[in-house]
């Protein structure tokens, strides 16, 4: 447990990963077509070569190099076709070239025995029973041969355990014959929100009357949840007292899970029960605050064995703490060997009128839209004001500027980093950087 100011980010971050560092889901074998987005839990090795034969990287023909060297315009090269490769061929059955002959071939065909060239056909007069060779560039360097096993090897560790698999990842896989694929089981988070003034969108009378608000983490959280890959079960909304939080926190451990996530309810208010309910049902607490706004009232640890996320209510709270813990555990679990955000150099906006001011000896995480300066640099501006109920302002952000305790003042153009939403699919305008732009580093 730690005191009223909590632990920095950084211990608290170090804190939730290392009590799930040695967790992770089951292994289990699925279908390539569903695994993606999941994490190898073994390494993939191919059992064949990647491409499994010599092949021709441009249409044209087949030659020995030393029967096309020198050739130009004004010395061209004569030589007989005696045969065509095509996409599939089977090279056994395609005839030799000897010196002095050609074979015609087409992209990715396979490369006749004899020959170690391919002459552009761009480089011919494309001839059918002979072909006239006016330059020799083609019997240079690689010759436009694609080498067996350029891509991979036949016994070649493809893939290593933790690999988080993309499309082309699948492809790859598919290639060498992988069609079942051992994975990490995606983790089952127990999702429990407590609040007497929250609705559900089936109860939005009582919002428009002015009663009740609706619950936005109770959609926001579940999605950025599954985003991480894991598979969530939203429990009913609770009321604000010890007897139903407990009851529900129970429940859901008794449903089976990986995670149990709690959002409100963990602060200090004299209805915030939940650090109350979970020693009700046997969880003890790691840490119950973090330096760091907005999300300070974060709290941590375990309770029969699950792993425990405390996250706070406000929404803008909710997502950005359940960015920098919730997502990071998640994928430690799923067996992920990348777990956290992707953190970038950024400039703050010079175009900005006034510094940004973070008073409090707090790690700031504000929400900014980049943008690209005209020297190529990614640029952060404030996506609007920064309160902790300002929900709107999360949907525009692109990423969260990481502003440190020690900084008071974060002037425009400054350099600092920023942590890019995980689940945003962020599209800049390019420009291309002007000649001799100086080179920015963080």
């Amino acid at each position: 447990m730690t005191g009223t100011r909590g632990l920095s980010y950084e211990d608290a971050l170090q804190t939730v990963l290392g009590a799930v560092r040695d967790l992770r889901t089951p292994l289990e074998w699925v279908p390539l077509e569903a695994s993606l987005g999941l994490a190898l839990a073994q390494d993939v090795v191919s059992r064949l070569a990647l491409p499994p034969w010599n092949n021709a990287g441009m249409d044209g023909y087949a030659v020995r190099r030393s029967d096309v060297l020198g050739a130009s315009r004004a010395v061209p090269r004569v030589l007989p076709v005696i045969g065509t490769s095509m996409a599939g061929a089977d090279a056994t059955q395609l005839p030799w070239v000897q010196a002095g002959t050609a074979v015609r071939i087409m992209t990715g065909a396979p490369m006749p025995p004899g020959a170690d060239a391919v002459v552009r056909v761009e480089d011919s007069d494309a001839g059918e029973s002979q072909v006239v060779i006016h330059d020799d560039r083609d019997a240079q360097g690689r010759g436009n041969v694609r080498p067996r096993g350029e891509d991979v090897e036949s016994g070649q560790v493809v893939f290593t355990a933790g690999t988080t698999l993309r499309a082309a990842h699948l492809g790859v896989l598919a290639s060498i014959g992988q069609r079942q694929v051992p994975v990490h089981r995606a983790p089952r988070v127990a999702m429990v929100s407590s609040g007497d003034e929250l609705v559900l969108l089936e109860d939005f009378d009582a919002a428009l009357a002015g009663q009740r608000i609706v619950s936005s983490s109770h959609y926001a959280l579940p999605a950025l949840l599954r985003a991480a890959g894991a598979d969530v079960q939203v429990r009913p909304l609770v009321p604000d007292t010890l007897d139903a939080l407990t009851h529900a926190l129970g429940d859901a451990l008794d449903g089976g899970c990986d995670v149990l996530l709690t959002t409100g309810g963990v602060s200090v208010g004299a209805h915030d029960y939940t650090r109350d309910a979970l020693a009700r049902v046997g969880g003890t607490q790691h840490f119950w605050r973090a330096r760091i706004r907005p999300g300070g009232p974060i709290g941590t640890g375990s309770v029969r064995g699950v792993p425990w996320l405390g996250l706070p209510g406000n929404p803008v709270s909710t997502l950005v703490t359940a960015t920098l813990f919730a997502w990071p555990v998640l994928r430690t679990l799923a067996g992920h060997a990348a777990v956290l955000p992707a953190r970038i150099p950024v400039r703050v906006a010079p175009w900005l009128n006034a510094a940004l001011e973070t008073p409090a000896p707090l790690t700031y995480f504000l929400r900014v839209q980049l943008s690209v300066g005209d020297d190529g640099v990614l640029e952060a501006a404030p996506a609007g004001a920064q309160g902790s109920n300002l929900l709107r302002t999360m949907a525009l952000a692109d990423a969260l500027l990481v502003v440190p305790e020690t900084v008071e003042r974060v002037m425009p153009g400054s350099m600092h980093h920023a942590l890019l939403w995980p689940e945003a699919s962020l599209q800049l305008p390019w420009s291309a950087p002007s000649p001799g732009a100086a080179e920015h580093t963080a």
